[in-house]
């Protein structure tokens, strides 16, 4: 896959509920170790032929390299969208503490579901 520990996921959504029901099944299934959401981003894009704009939420997901293709797999079965924009990037330098609290927040077993 590659060769860094850990990568931040950047994903929209479509709103904030939704934004926030993706970020609990990534803390749930120990996914993420962290999910910043940033609400009212204005989005321009090319869909289907033509140029659309929308309001979006955006998902900042902070985890491990090894678990992105579940991520991906998990994010795309409850994701409103048809192609929903999931986009990885590679960290390249974080502090010791915090690697620290990463690693021990992606471990273990996930949690169970929390009722709605």
């Amino acid at each position: 896959m590659n060769d860094f520990k850990y990568i931040m996921v950047f994903i929209t959504a479509a709103d904030n509920e939704e934004a926030r029901l993706i970020a609990k099944m990534l803390l749930e299934q120990k996914k993420a170790a962290c999910v910043s959401i940033m609400d009212g981003m204005n989005s321009a894009y090319w869909w289907k032929g033509a140029i659309e704009n929308a309001t979006e939420s955006l998902l900042m997901v902070k985890t491990q390299a090894r678990l992105l293709d579940d991520l991906i797999t998990a994010v795309t079965e409850i994701h409103s969208y048809e192609n929903p924009e999931i986009i990885a990037l590679p960290v390249f330098g974080v502090s010791d503490s915090y690697s620290e609290w990463l690693d021990e927040s992606l471990e273990g077993e996930p949690a169970e579901p929390a009722a709605p």
